[in-house]
């Protein structure tokens, strides 16, 4: 067995302040409602590409605030409940009195109201869909403390004796691709949520605002995120991965693959979360591995360990420079 944590840690570089802004879901957003609330104020019609904007930017913001309470250490839950009550308060004081509301705050701010009303359809459905997610979540740690602890995987001896070794379950997808999965579930569920309460704004009126609530976050889009992850687990792999001393060694399967620290080029590794994977590119190889969405074996995580403090240095030396996420979650080497 080797100890990861056996040699110093090496320092951790801040992200740059761009590469965190590309990829912030808050701002994406933000500048995607804006943009609505904008060509909205300008007198256009809706159409679907209005609509498309509206959609994906509640999805970002709810996106945003589930990561936030998830990265909390600390009231994270209470956040997150607290979040799901305030969205669902507004979805239903919009619903029940956004029409009383147009000769008060006058014709923009009722049209304002109106695109806040539709973003947060996507933003209530994912902010529930996580907060399920979490109750599900504790009841199987429950079941876990009851039938033994499960354990994540750890990092054996390489019987090449120049390293060490980690098995675990793997499934073949690019993170794009998840996102574009996730993204393509939200447009259709809040699509043909929209329309279901605008064709049907009748029987909602008499249903109430929180049973379309219900209807669009859980018997739309839960079951379709569900689906999408019991297809991506008919994928899982049988995975292995070594770091030797001069070179990188995977085995998907029955597939093998060798990339030496020269001709690697990048290297990304999650620990944690549904997004916990390995991203490997160079040498002819370009293999991104989620273990987070796979179906992990019996008394087994499905997460990655951190990775021995000797890759570090071999890493270094081999000319790579190590980018760490502000929370420590994502390690990504680069050639410097």
């Amino acid at each position: 067995m080797i100890d990861a944590t056996a040699e110093a840690a090496p320092a951790r570089p801040v992200t740059p302040l761009w590469r965190r802004l590309v990829f912030s879901l808050t701002l994406w957003g933000v500048l995607l409602l804006a943009t609505a609330v904008g060509l909205a104020l300008g007198g256009s019609d809706l159409d679907i590409w209005h609509f498309i904007l509206i959609i994906v930017g509640g999805w970002c913001l709810g996106a945003a605030f589930v990561n936030l309470t998830v990265r909390m250490p600390r009231d994270g839950v209470v956040l997150h409940v607290a979040g799901a009550v305030v969205i669902a308060a507004i979805m239903v004081f919009l619903t029940e009195y956004g029409r009383r509301l147009v000769p008060i705050v006058g014709e923009q701010l009722a049209t304002v109201a109106f695109v806040v009303q539709l973003a947060a359809v996507p933003a209530a459905a994912w902010i529930w869909i996580g907060l399920l997610s979490r109750i599900t979540d504790a009841i199987l740690r429950r079941d876990r403390r009851r039938g033994g602890e499960r354990v994540t995987p750890e990092w054996e001896r390489d019987e090449r004796g120049d390293g060490s070794f980690v098995r675990f379950p793997g499934i073949e997808v690019r993170m794009r691709d998840v996102t574009l999965a996730i993204i393509g579930i939200v447009l259709a569920a809040g699509a043909v949520g929209v329309a279901l309460m605008i064709w049907f704004d009748g029987v909602v009126m008499r249903l109430g605002p929180r049973m379309s609530i219900v209807l669009v976050g859980l018997v739309l889009g839960l079951p379709a995120y569900f689906a999408l992850t019991a297809v991506l687990r008919r994928h899982t792999a049988a995975c292995t991965l070594a770091f030797g001393n001069d070179e990188v060694r995977i085995k998907v399967d029955e597939a093998s693959f060798v990339i030496r620290h020269r001709d690697l080029e990048y290297l990304r590794w999650r620990q944690k979360s549904d997004y916990a994977r390995v991203e490997v590119r160079g040498g002819g190889v370009d293999l991104s591995l989620f273990t987070g969405l796979a179906k992990p074996p019996p008394g087994r995580t499905a997460e990655l360990p951190p990775i021995p403090r000797r890759v570090f240095r071999r890493l270094e030396l081999a000319g790579f420079a190590m980018e760490e996420s502000r929370r420590g979650e994502v390690i990504t080497f680069h050639r410097a």
